[in-house]
């Protein structure tokens, strides 16, 4: 299943091709690399009037972003997951746990739907960013943990917490303030293991996000649905570009809700 946000007015993937995207974002016209665009670009035209990205606030919906360009060429935003908030925002949960949460956008989402909210990332970058979106869309009620994802959830099970949704957003490789390695094809599997016994009596939602290539949504949907005993939705997310409405895969999830 292939499925694409419809709901953005200050984002617009204009065109792909020839290993970048040409985006619209608020004000700006950017174009940024993207390996998985093996194409060539379907409107050469188009591309004339890039330039740089400007700091702004754009949004979605109730949720707003403070946007700027990362040495990276991250923008903070991923657009794609408004596939994923808009579920969110129909879930029912009073307590949340967002592991690896960036700069909140599932965060916000699940917060407006009315949970409490635990947001968990090792960036302080992240952190501070994620907690200008938060003020700017009026959110409270989050809890902001500073930490390493896998180890803030073991000590959430030996302290007994329970949520009633859990979401994480784990990153392909990564390195914990004490050099810990994460690669998520060897370590998903155990921290979503792990984070079942963080889920409350009656869980409400489980959403696992990746933007792994070498692994199928498929695998990743098996994975959720041994860990809930459970069938689960699983997928890619995409964006649909202007220039000839070719989709442009972005990632991949697995969910489940009561």
């Amino acid at each position: 299943m292939m499925v694409c946000p419809d709901g953005w007015r200050d984002y617009e993937l204009l065109d792909t091709g020839d290993g970048m995207k040409l985006e619209k974002w608020g004000s700006s016209i950017v174009s940024r690399r993207e390996p998985r665009v093996i194409w060539r670009k379907g409107n050469p035209s188009m591309w004339e009037n890039q330039g740089d990205l400007a700091e702004q606030v754009i949004s979605y919906k109730d949720l707003k972003f403070k946007l700027k360009q990362t040495i990276f060429g991250h923008t903070g935003v991923f657009p794609e997951q408004a596939v994923n908030w808009n579920w969110l925002g129909q879930q029912h949960a009073k307590s949340v746990l967002n592991l690896f949460a960036y700069t909140g956008g599932a965060t916000m989402a699940a917060a407006l739907a009315g949970a409490q909210v635990t947001h968990v990332d090792a960036s302080k970058p992240a952190m501070t960013w994620a907690g200008e979106n938060a003020r700017l869309s009026g959110i409270t009620n989050v809890r902001w943990i500073q930490d390493d994802a896998v180890k803030f959830v073991k000590r959430e099970i030996k302290r007994g917490t329970k949520y009633d949704g859990i979401i994480m957003d784990p990153p392909r490789f990564g390195r914990g303030a004490s050099g810990e390695v994460w690669k998520f094809e060897d370590d998903i599997s155990k921290l979503a293991w792990e984070c079942k016994e963080l889920l409350s009596p009656t869980p409400q939602f489980f959403l696992i996000n990746a933007y792994t290539a070498d692994l199928s949504s498929v695998a990743l949907g098996n994975l959720l649905s041994g860990v809930m005993e459970k069938e689960v939705e699983f997928g890619e997310l995409g964006l649909k570009e202007t220039s000839k409405g070719r989709i442009l895969p972005a990632g991949i999830f697995a969910r489940w809700s009561s």
